[in-house]
């Protein structure tokens, strides 16, 4: 653990010289405090792997909330925009900070497809926050858990920091409500986002997709479509994904067998939930198991 000149502790790993990460963890009872100076040339990702924080600006004036399962990008080409963390108890929360001219060499081929880069933001401040893809969850606990030899230990962030970035601007362009007639229909917003709770809550025994167009009251071809702009994908896939995401989760707690999450998912046996994890995460449950560590 590296002590800031300031307040609070964090570890700090240094990928490249204007590029480096900060795993912060809380798992005491108490809030934790955390300060950390920037200058307005960095760019810095805030991705909250459980729990919850506040992180303050102009002199703790005012704030942003940052909850479980959730991102915070910000960017500020006016001022400079140090990390003031109060991370709640057991929260973690890992961060990603480098300096926009790094960043900008990722996209120089397609600079458009970022919009804090386009000549719009060149003056102004930017910040978003996002939901956390099961995808994204996995290269975080990846990151969060790594057991690794010291000398290869930046080859393997710098790679897996370079997935996650991947993963967290892989957006759908059809998503863009400007751009979609369909999605700037609130109603139909909510009867996806409805179709969507459905599946999760039934996740055991989803309803068929004519099942859930009926119970929504929207067609199915509507349903199909709406979804993948929506949530970047079908209606089963995104249903797979979550479910391959809550196994990993409930692996790690070391609270349930292979066999007993197998069966909280919603698959009869051992083997079809071993053959549907490896094919998710390239290894299974087991061997996923074996290769991170519990902090």
């Amino acid at each position: 653990m590296e002590e800031n000149n300031a307040i609070g502790a964090y570890e700090q790993v240094f990928v490249e010289p204007d590029f480096y990460v900060l795993k912060i963890q809380n798992d005491t009872e108490t809030e934790k405090e955390v300060y950390h100076e920037l200058s307005s040339s960095f760019i810095q990702f805030h991705f909250s792997l459980k729990g919850s924080g506040k992180f303050f600006f102009n002199q703790g004036n005012y704030h942003l909330n940052v909850s479980d399962e959730n991102s915070l990008l910000l960017y500020n080409t006016q001022k400079d925009l140090p990390i003031h963390l109060k991370l709640n108890p057991n929260s973690w929360v890992f961060s990603v900070v480098m300096t926009i001219r790094k960043f900008h060499s990722l996209f120089s081929q397609d600079t458009n497809a970022i919009p804090f880069l386009s000549e719009t933001y060149s003056e102004k401040k930017y910040y978003a926050q996002e939901m956390l893809t099961p995808g994204m969850a996995v290269v975080l606990s990846q990151l969060m858990h790594y057991n690794l030899h010291p000398s290869i230990k930046k080859l393997y962030v710098k790679g897996k920091v370079y997935e996650l970035l991947a993963l967290y601007f892989n957006r759908n362009e059809d998503a863009d409500l400007e751009q979609c007639p369909f999605l700037a229909d609130e109603d139909n917003v909510r009867k996806i986002k409805k179709a969507k709770d459905i599946i999760i809550e039934r996740m055991m025994e989803p309803p068929t997709l004519q099942a859930l167009s009926e119970e929504i009251n929207l067609s199915l071809k509507k349903l199909k479509e709406g979804f993948k702009q929506i949530y970047g994908d079908s209606v089963y896939g995104y249903l797979l994904d979550h479910k391959m995401d809550l196994a990993r989760q409930m692996l790690e707690s070391g609270k349930y067998n292979v066999n007993e999450v197998g069966l909280k998912v919603g698959y009869s046996t051992a083997s079809h939930f071993i053959a549907a994890f490896k094919k998710k995460y390239g290894t299974t449950p087991k061997k996923y198991l074996t290769s991170i560590i519990k902090t």
